[in-house]
C-alpha cells in the first residue's frame, strides 16, 4: 500500500510541478504527517524532491528529473487520451485505475507530446447515453467485469421479455451500447450452443462461482457483437411500409428512423404535389402506427392495409376524444 502511495506522489509531482503537502494528503487520503514521512522516504531513496517555503510553496522535483516514454508519435499520444472513457471505466469499478494510468502515461511522455495529450483530454468528452435518457449503472457490473477477466463462471437469475430463468454462464465479454451494458456469455451446462447476449440491468440475482472456464478458441467479441446486432435487426424488421410524405415529413422520417431502417429506405421521385413515396421496413403494425402518428398530415400510409386502418382508427379515436373535450369546455 505504501509503495503504491509513494509512486502516486512521485507521478503527481512529475505531472504538476509544485504541489502542497495538503494537496498530496487529500489525493492519497492520508494525514499530513504520513505525507511528510513519505517525502522523507523518497528523498532517502535518492529521488530529488525538495520543499519550497512560503505561501506559494510546496514540494517539487529537481528540474529535468523525468521518466520518458519513447516511441510514440504526437497523434498516438493524443489518441491514447481520447480512448480514456472515464464514465464506463467508473461503471466497471476502474475509475481510479483509469485516472492513475492516465497520470502515469502523462508524466512519462516527453514534454513536446504532453501538451497535445492534455489538450485532447480537455477538448473531447464521451457521453454515451442518448438525449433525455440516463445511462445504466448496474450495481453488479464490477462483479461481472471481474468474472470476465478472471474467466470465472457466474450463476444468475435473469428476466427476459418472456420469463425469469436461472442460468449458469461463462462470461465472455461486456459491451456498452447507447448507455446500456450487455453481457455476452455462453451457457455453461444446458447444451444450448454458442454465445448469447444478456442486458445486465435485467439480472435479478448474481452469484460468482469458484469454477473457471476456458474461452472458446477464436472467439472475437467485436465480431460477435456486429453479427449479433445485424441478425437482431433483420429479425425485428419483418414488415415493409409504403408511405407518402411531404418534404417536412421526409426530413423528420430520415431523422427519426433507426440506422437499419434508414439504410433500407427507398425514396421515390417527387410527385406532382411535391410528396414522395417511401418504402421502409418497420417492426410491427402497432409500433409503426404509434411512430407515424407524430407526423400528422405530413405522412400518409399506403401499405399495408392493416397499418393504414390502424392509423385511421387511432385518428378517429383522437378526434372523438377532443370533440368530447370541446363539449365539456362549452358546458
Amino acid at each position: 500500500m505504501r509503495a503504491s502511495r509513494l509512486l502516486s506522489i512521485l507521478t503527481t509531482l512529475q505531472a504538476r510541478g509544485r504541489v502542497t503537502a495538503q494537496s498530496l494528503a487529500d489525493a492519497c487520503e492520508v494525514s499530513l504527517r504520513t505525507i511528510y514521512r513519505d517525502i522523507d522516504a523518497l528523498s532517502a531513496a535518492g529521488i530529488p524532491v525538495y520543499a519550497e517555503r512560503g505561501a506559494e510553496g510546496g514540494y517539487r522535483l529537481l528540474d529535468g528529473y523525468r521518466t520518458r516514454l519513447n516511441g510514440l508519435s504526437a497523434r498516438e499520444a493524443e489518441a491514447l487520451f481520447l480512448a480514456g472513457l472515464s464514465g464506463p471505466a467508473a461503471d466497471l469499478g476502474l475509475g481510479a485505475a483509469m485516472a492513475a494510468a492516465q497520470l502515469k502515461l502523462l508524466v512519462a511522455l516527453p514534454e513536446e507530446l504532453r501538451a497535445g495529450a492534455e489538450r485532447m483530454r480537455a477538448c473531447f468528452h464521451l457521453d454515451a447515453p442518448a438525449w433525455f435518457a440516463e445511462g445504466e449503472q448496474p450495481a453488479c457490473l464490477p462483479v461481472i467485469a471481474n468474472a470476465v477477466w478472471a474467466q470465472n463462471r457466474l450463476r444468475m437469475r435473469y428476466r427476459s421479455w418472456k420469463a425469469e430463468r436461472e442460468w449458469r454462464v461463462d462470461p465472455l465479454g461486456l459491451v456498452l451500447k447507447s448507455g446500456a451494458w450487455y453481457l455476452v456469455a455462453r451457457a455453461a451446462d444446458r447444451g444450448e450452443g454458442g454465445a448469447r447476449t444478456y442486458r445486465i440491468a435485467r439480472i435479478l440475482e448474481l452469484d460468482p462461482c469458484d469454477e473457471r472456464f476456458e474461452r472458446p478458441d477464436g472467439f472475437d467479441l467485436a465480431r460477435y457483437w456486429q453479427e449479433s446486432t445485424r441478425r437482431v435487426e433483420t429479425e425485428m424488421y419483418r414488415l415493409d411500409a409504403v408511405v407518402r410524405v411531404t418534404a417536412a415529413g421526409l426530413r423528420l422520417l430520415e431523422r427519426l428512423a433507426t440506422p437499419h431502417a434508414r439504410a433500407a429506405m427507398a425514396i421515390g421521385a417527387p410527385e406532382c404535389d411535391g410528396r414522395r413515396r417511401v418504402t421502409l421496413p418497420v417492426i410491427s403494425v402497432g409500433e409503426a402506427a404509434m411512430d407515424f402518428l407524430r407526423f400528422g398530415v405530413d405522412l400518409e400510409v399506403l401499405e399495408p392495409p392493416e397499418l393504414r386502418a390502424r392509423l385511421a382508427a387511432m385518428a378517429g379515436q383522437l378526434a372523438s376524444l377532443y370533440r368530447v373535450g370541446e363539449e365539456r369546455t362549452a358546458s
